[in-house]
């Protein structure tokens, strides 16, 4: 588990986070520029390592109802990965833009999900892999098969 102090040099790496000192001697990090309502990245940073990251509706992750999840067992590539993908999160548009999003697997095989004409139809390379009717089953279908959103993943 990375200590408090380690957590906080990672976060730093992301100058676009504004530290704000909260209660009990814990630190949340905002981002001010989100074009989301939402604007807290970390949540609660603890002296004893807990705390919370915002994935919102971010498919790889299993966030509470408030769409955070706990970085207390985070390896520091664990840390700086969701934090790299909570901003690009709250970076684009709410109203949403089609989906076009890279997987990849432990083999580093990568599929590309695009919603077209309603539909959401994965691709490896130009070819036709599979078609879903929601993005929630092509995203249920990606994991089941041991696929993760790829760091940057939305295109």
């Amino acid at each position: 588990m990375l200590s408090f102090q380690e957590k906080e040099a990672i976060i730093a790496k992301f100058p676009e986070l504004t530290r704000k000192e909260v209660s009990m001697g814990r630190l949340n990090y905002h981002y001010e520029e989100s074009l989301h309502e939402k604007k807290i990245v970390v949540r609660h940073l603890h002296e004893n390592g807990n705390g919370f990251v915002y994935v919102g509706k971010l498919p790889q992750y299993e966030a509470d109802k408030k769409g955070f999840i706990n970085i207390r067992d985070f390896s520091s590539e664990e840390l700086e990965e969701v934090l790299s993908e909570s901003v690009r999160y709250l970076s684009t548009d709410p109203a949403g833009k089609p989906v076009n999003e890279a997987w990849v697997n432990r083999e580093g095989t990568e599929l590309h999900l695009k919603e077209e004409n309603g539909y959401f139809n994965l691709y490896y390379g130009d070819n036709l892999e599979e078609g879903f009717d929601s993005a929630k089953e092509a995203h249920l279908y990606l994991k089941e098969d041991g696929f993760r959103l790829k760091s940057g993943g939305a295109m």
